[in-house]
């Protein structure tokens, strides 16, 4: 089953900047061949189910063994049977209706 998400994976107690921790689990989503979005406050992925959600397990892994005790994820996904849709066709939709097309 495909799956859209949108995705907030943030190590606690490591400071300020999570830039570092953002781009190992871009790394992660990459290595597994699934399609991303970055955004400002966390990142689009689009795959097969089991696939996304273990790369989601593995950006935990990863993000433990750079040193965050605590991790968080804040994660919204969406799965639809009628037809298969991507990030670009849900962002094209949009666009298209404000005559952004």
């Amino acid at each position: 089953m495909k799956v859209l998400i949108d995705v907030s994976v943030v190590p606690l107690g490591v400071g300020l900047s999570l830039s570092r921790y953002v781009a190992a689990c871009e790394g992660v989503f990459k290595e597994a061949g699934l399609t991303t979005r970055l955004h400002a406050y966390g990142t689009n992925v689009e795959g097969e189910w089991s696939v996304v959600f273990r790369a989601l397990e593995r950006c935990h892994l990863v993000l433990h063994e750079m040193g965050a005790v605590r991790v968080s994820t804040n994660l919204r996904c969406g799965t639809r049977t009628d037809k298969t849709q991507s990030i670009d066709d849900k962002v094209r939709s949009v666009r298209d209706k404000l005559g952004q097309g």
